[in-house]
């Protein structure tokens, strides 16, 4: 239901800049919607929620893909980019409470709660900031797992993104919004991507026309930050990026499982740069898969630099440690 909720809101978009096109929807379901008795981090498939999508759009079966960013790998098969990334919704997780528990906070829940969270993100962060509550594993798409949480006793509370959430129309249910400070969130959380056929000028051209440029270029520092640090499901990497004055700040972190390890750190760039109108032969250059021609070449080169430099910082400090001891973990699970 999000996913049809998310495509029929880029739908619209188009339809309203492009009214003589006609936009037909079809609706797919991938490996990721159907393997649900496994957490995600498990099945070890980069490409769990947009391997079907793509092979449709290879084989010229549809012409254009609507994905939450943050499903998407930082490295697209070939043939493949983002071409529009959407203005970002709250990028933000929030706390869902078991009817029960309808007013707390997670620091108000009774000790030993349990809170569901596929994410081993969330969980290492929230598992540190929360030593006194329990987190386990929940799957399914947001209407089972509400249901999970309301029609059961397992779970005081689930975390879901705010975005998801919002795109619902269940904004009613967030009992919690968690800052950065309590649980930095994923790369690209919040953000829609329409995924093209690289080579297809047309359509790349037409849905353009959807970039933001701030989304456009927080989320390239963020995939190039998950990048350069080969994060993926199964390692807790998260980020929060704020564009301010011309100024692009990216924190980023990484997590052992249990979130006793970490380190995080903070960086900016500048990204003021005029856009430049000649068509040179970089015309279609990919930062970390996105194709964004109407947003300055060298605004997004510095965000792509920004999430790099970063990567290597705290790489310098031993990030790649903790990053492998909890994908060994995460696999011998």
């Amino acid at each position: 239901q999000l996913a049809r909720i998310q495509t029929d809101s880029v739908v619209e978009m188009l339809r309203e800049l492009y009214p003589d096109l006609h936009f037909e929807i079809i609706a797919m379901s991938t490996t990721g919607d159907k393997i649900l008795d496994t957490a995600l981090s498990k099945i070890g498939e980069k490409s769990l929620f947009t391997k079907e999508l793509e092979n449709a759009l290879e084989r010229n079966e549809v012409d254009l893909v609507v994905h939450s960013l943050k499903d998407l790998p930082t490295s697209l098969p070939p043939g493949f980019t983002i071409g529009a990334v959407c203005k970002r919704e709250n990028p933000l997780d929030a706390v869902v409470l078991h009817p029960k528990n309808c007013g707390k906070t997670l620091n108000l829940l009774p000790e030993k709660s349990v809170i569901g969270t596929s994410s081993l993100r969330r969980a290492a962060q929230l598992k540190k900031k929360f030593p006194q509550l329990e987190f386990r594993d929940i799957r399914g798409n947001l209407n089972t797992r509400l249901k999970k949480l309301d029609e059961k006793e397992d779970f005081s509370a689930i975390i879901l993104a705010a975005a998801g959430l919002k795109r619902m129309g269940w904004e009613n249910r967030i009992g919690q919004l968690l800052s950065p400070e309590d649980c930095l969130y994923a790369v690209g959380q919040g953000a829609l991507a329409v995924e093209v056929r690289a080579k297809d000028q047309e359509i790349l051209n037409m849905v353009s026309a959807l970039h933001d440029a701030d989304t456009v270029l927080c989320c390239i520092a963020e995939r190039a930050f998950m990048k350069h640090l080969e994060g993926g499901c199964s390692v807790p990497v998260a980020v929060n990026t704020v564009l301010k004055d011309g100024q692009l700040y990216l924190t980023g972190a990484v997590y052992s499982l249990d979130g006793s390890d970490s380190l995080k750190e903070t960086m900016q760039t500048s990204i003021s740069y005029p856009q430049q109108t000649e068509d040179g032969p970089n015309d279609d250059v990919q930062h970390v898969g996105i194709t964004a021609k109407n947003v300055p070449s060298q605004a997004q080169e510095a965000a792509e630099n920004l999430g790099v430099d970063l990567a290597n910082l705290l790489l310098s400090k031993g990030a790649k440690h903790i990053l492998s001891v909890a994908r060994q973990l995460n696999d011998a699970h």
